[in-house]
């Protein structure tokens, strides 16, 4: 039986109509003057940042953030201020502050600020950041003190939202600090810095080469190391958390490695009812952050 059904004409596709094909290197039937006009409806933020070439750097944006940076000493290359702030009496306090502290001021037009900025939310200045001030463990071991204290040890955690929110957690519980490795690991950035709410100013974070002899340093200043691992026997709630504790949490894909591992006194996790395999690392370390104060609150904050 022959074959009925028509064929589309090469070079392109019979559309449904029957109307002539589509070819591909057909262009848009848009008129010119709606093309003209959907580009002139373009946010004019999108526009500058295709027409302002966006300064190379670390910025810290907004007037809140930069007053926080101002005032817990991060480390200020330059300040960035929208032409025409010098009218807005907020910003010019601003700028007087930046001033008196030697940074120094750069007035830039407001494209310039759009271009570089992450969420739109500027507020009319930028701060250039230099390279943040890690502490030693011996300044850790200083601020601990010699009575109960918390230091929180990162196995190699890798995301920079994850270890702001841990370093605000240990801080808003009072750990004497956060110790990192110096490679392949998450740092201070201007996105950590905004995920921990300006917390990595307001307690030492150390770097070091070893996790494993960090972890031998505070063994020698009475700290016991607890890790945290899915294959702990016990939870938390048993967990020896009273005193002196270095609590290591593992990166997010391989957990704590097995040097370090080795290190650990005991092993505790989280208790856990419903069906989620856990939580991820930052989660879980700002609850047992929660449960070392809890343990320690009589000593710590008068509490019974």
């Amino acid at each position: 039986m022959a074959d009925n059904r028509k064929r589309a004409p090469r070079g392109g596709k019979q559309t449904a109509s029957g109307s002539r094909p589509i070819r591909r290197n057909d262009r848009a039937a848009t008129p010119k003057g709606q093309r003209d006009r959907a580009q002139a409806a373009r946010p004019q933020r999108d526009r500058n940042r295709d027409a302002v070439q966006v300064p190379k750097g670390e910025f810290i944006e907004g007037r809140r953030a930069a007053a926080e940076a101002l005032r817990t000493g991060f480390p200020i290359k330059c300040a960035l201020i929208a032409e025409g702030g010098e009218r807005d009496a907020a910003l010019s306090r601003l700028v007087d502050d930046l001033n008196a502290t030697g940074v120094r001021i750069k007035y830039v037009p407001r494209a310039q600020l759009d271009a570089l900025s992450s969420h739109g939310a500027h507020q009319g200045i930028a701060l250039e950041v230099g390279n943040f001030p890690y502490a030693d463990v011996a300044d850790i071991l200083d601020r601990a003190g010699e009575g109960s204290a918390l230091v929180v040890v990162l196995d190699h955690v890798t995301d920079d939202g994850n270890f702001g929110a841990i370093v605000r957690s240990a801080e808003v519980v009072g750990a004497a600090g956060v110790i990192i490795a110096n490679k392949r690991a998450a740092g201070v950035t201007v996105g950590s810095y905004k995920t921990s709410a300006g917390a990595v100013m307001h307690l030492p974070i150390a770097q070091v080469p070893n996790i494993a002899r960090a972890l031998d340093v505070l063994k020698a200043a009475g700290f016991w190391v607890g890790g945290a691992s899915e294959h702990a026997e016990g939870s938390c709630w048993d967990a020896p958390f009273e005193g002196r504790v270095a609590l290591v949490m593992g990166s997010e894909g391989d957990g704590i490695s097995r040097l370090v591992l080795e290190k650990c006194d005991f092993l505790t996790k989280l208790p856990q009812r419903g069906m989620t395999e856990s939580l991820n690392v930052a989660q879980a370390t700002t609850a047992l952050c929660f449960e070392w104060l809890r343990r320690n609150a009589g000593e710590l904050m008068g509490e019974e």
